[in-house]
């Protein structure tokens, strides 16, 4: 079992040097077995993990593949990619390894010991966690706030899971798309009178999105919406919904 790095040190060994040159490197990561599986098994969000777990095969080779990739001969775009489709598969493999004997991924947990807290991420020959991935790699270094509405907990209070990879040529289109649909979907965001309600991870993480969820939130409102919360100027309340913990099963 290789140990886990000291936290210092991962974002450093995960993320390499950037490449000096702007046009795209000739490495690439193939995504086709987990885009077949997102294909097949994921509509609007929930995810078939009876499906997946009788392919789980495919999975795991996708993973080792995933594993042998150098994230240093990536561009930054294809970086950003690279450890979001990292995160979700990895999370999918970890719901399989208690699969259908769970009704959350916190039952993967114990009192003293998170999922999240798992050494399970195996890349570029090191060994992770996710938490490491979102923490100490994903959200340090592309400061994205768009990035919490594309990594997946498979929990129905998470933004839904896309079913289909992430791509360096797609990423900034397909985080632009995943935020906007979130933020203009009536069930995990709503204005009621003078009060918004927004995600809780708008709180937990609350300086990724400037200590701001409402400047947020009209970024990306549309239409009714984004009227109606622009007549209100600052007399707006914030509320922060429930999260559902329950699997993204269907």
């Amino acid at each position: 079992m290789v140990k886990i790095l000291p936290l210092v040190l991962v974002a450093a060994l995960l993320l390499a040097a950037q490449p000096a040159h702007s046009a795209e490197p000739g490495a690439a990561v193939d995504y086709s077995p987990y885009a077949e599986l997102l294909r097949e098994h994921v509509r609007g969000g929930l995810v078939d993990y009876a499906g997946i777990q009788r392919q789980r095969a495919k999975l795991e080779r996708f993973l080792e593949n995933l594993a042998q990739v150098d994230p240093g001969s990536l561009s930054r775009d294809q970086k950003l990619a690279y450890y979001i489709n990292a995160y979700n598969a990895w999370t999918i493999w970890l719901i399989l390894t208690k699969y259908p004997d769970l009704e959350s991924i916190k039952d993967l947990g114990g009192l003293f010991s998170s999922p999240w807290d798992k050494e399970i991420v195996r890349l570029n020959g090191k060994v992770f966690t996710l938490d490491q991935i979102e923490h100490e790699v994903l959200r340090p270094t592309f400061k994205d706030p768009r990035i919490h509405f594309a990594v997946n907990c498979a929990s129905k209070g998470c933004p839904p899971l896309l079913n289909r990879p992430y791509t360096g040529a797609e990423v900034q289109g397909q985080l632009q798309a995943q935020a906007t649909a979130f933020i203009n979907d009536p069930a995990r965001t709503r204005l009621q009178g003078n009060t918004l309600y927004v995600t809780k991870i708008m709180d937990w993480f609350s300086e990724d999105f400037d200590d701001d969820p409402v400047g947020f939130v009209k970024k990306y409102a549309q239409d009714d919406f984004k009227r109606r919360l622009e007549g209100l100027g600052g007399q707006v309340e914030v509320e922060y919904l429930d999260y559902d913990w329950s699997l993204n099963n269907r």
